[in-house]
């Protein structure tokens, strides 16, 4: 049967046009709530699109600048952290380190195999909520000791034998919220470790509990010192949220160095609305950072690490042309070792996910036996392949920071400038101040208005 001009044309007007409001997504998202009665939790990381790195490119060496020959001439990675006050300050091969994961939401072969690959990087890991786990301190040559909120596991003898100490105020994940372990992974041993309940969900408090603000900050900071005999940088890790206030704050209490964390970051559990409705972006976040510390003459006096989806090399290149000392990863070390996890391809379905999506880590049923307290689960995970994974990533990682670098003609990493990029969008330009491709200058507010009035006249502005 044929259908006229005419019949067409009926059955594109009764066609239902969607709603860019109420989409299938928010429908299903309202169901979901009606059902629960609650919000909606889960792990990863924000599924918005926002400002990023990849909105930026390098312009490496032509006629104008000479490269580095990649086999031939070194670039140097090296990177000290917490030169401030620290008589011992963390000495890193490359400018990575692993952020803070706690065992409880991941499993102890996780842990440990974290570790093990920092170690043989010559970089740092870094504990979690639940304290310092004995076989993560084994294998890691550098580890960074979380003080948290809730004191899930904190002793003094742990911190004492760290390297460095990190005061966690926040996540990029979750700012302005305390972290949560769901009932399902609180396991025998994990309860034993946080002192609390077998089986009950945890909720971590928001807020040190000897401290209310910044001048109780620079307090605490300094009783760490004196546990520490002065030898152990201490950190400040917070999310990113009121970024130039908290960067002031941070230095004016003593930070050595200041950990921040974007709106990308993951979590293992959190109410699926903070994801993606709380936090600015991580590259947004290190522009902020980089000008406060530049306000207080403190660039380079204070390093800056910046985290929060950062998943390969060239995010590392371009956080370091912005102005960061190195990046922390996360989710990008989980998921190296989840290269292996194919072979649990039917279970992963099962659950509606692929391997590696972070929405069913707080679930504590990973398949692949990462996220999880589960012991057969765990069982899975070969602690030597889980190494060599993150091991290996990492390492490309570099090798694509240093080919990054070498490109652009600089011999370390820490070189990189923003002048050896322009940016690929309009809002990048903007808040970077790193000029659009095909432009020599950056487009600031009164460039803006410049090329207005080239373009249209003086009378314009006058005009609207």
């Amino acid at each position: 049967m044929t259908t006229n001009g005419n019949g067409d044309a009926r059955a594109a007007a009764a066609r239902p046009r969607p709603s860019q409001i109420w989409s299938q997504q928010a429908v299903e998202d309202i169901w979901a709530k009606a059902t629960l009665g609650r919000y909606r939790i889960q792990g990863g990381a924000t599924r918005r699109r926002v400002p990023n790195f990849d909105d930026l490119t390098f312009v490496p060496c032509t006629l104008s600048r000479l490269p580095l020959e990649g086999y031939r001439e070194r670039c140097e990675t090296r990177t000290v952290l917490g030169t401030r006050y620290a008589s011992k300050p963390i000495v890193l091969d490359r400018p990575i380190t692993i952020a803070g994961m706690s065992y409880g939401a991941l499993s102890k072969t996780a842990k440990t195999a974290l570790g093990t690959a920092a170690t043989r990087l010559g970089i740092s890991t870094t504990t979690g909520d639940g304290g310092m786990l004995p076989e993560e301190r084994a294998a890691s040559h550098l580890l960074v000791y979380q003080v948290l909120p809730s004191r899930y596991g904190f002793d003094p003898d742990d911190l004492k034998a760290a390297d460095a100490i990190e005061v966690v105020v926040g996540q990029g994940a979750k700012p302005g919220t305390g972290g949560l372990l769901l009932g399902n992974k609180v396991s025998p041993v994990i309860a034993e470790q946080r002192t609390l309940p077998q089986g009950v969900d945890q909720r971590s408090p928001v807020r040190h509990p000897d401290f209310v603000g910044p001048d109780d900050l620079q307090i605490k900071i300094e009783e760490l010192r004196e546990a520490t005999n002065w030898e152990k940088p201490v950190y400040v890790k917070m999310g990113a949220s009121r970024v130039a206030d908290d960067v002031k704050l941070a230095v004016k209490a003593g930070a050595d160095v200041i950990v921040l964390d974007g709106l990308e970051g993951a979590t293992g559990a959190s109410p699926d609305i903070l994801l993606d409705h709380t936090a600015i972006p991580t590259m947004c976040a290190l522009v902020e950072a980089v000008q406060a510390l530049k306000d207080l003459r403190m660039l380079g006096e204070v390093q800056l690490i910046i985290s929060g989806g950062i998943k390969n090399g060239a995010d590392a290149a371009k956080a370091l042309a912005l102005g960061a000392d190195a990046v922390s990863i996360g989710t990008a070390a989980l998921l190296a070792m989840y290269a292996g996890a194919d072979a649990y391809l039917g279970e992963y379905h099962q659950l509606g996910v692929e391997p590696g999506d972070g929405t069913i880590w707080h679930t504590g049923h990973d398949p692949a036996g990462i996220a999880t307290q589960e012991p057969e689960l765990e069982a899975r995970l070969d602690l030597d392949s889980a190494a060599d994974h993150v091991f290996n990533f990492v390492s490309a990682m570099t090798m694509e920071l240093q080919m990054l670098a070498r490109a652009c003609g600089k011999a370390e990493v820490h070189d990189l400038e923003p002048e050896d990029m322009r940016a690929l969008t309009l809002e990048a330009s903007m808040i970077t101040g790193i000029p659009l491709a095909g432009m020599d200058t950056a487009l600031t507010p009164d460039a803006i208005a410049e090329r207005v009035v080239a373009l249209l006249g003086k009378d314009f502005l006058s005009r609207r």
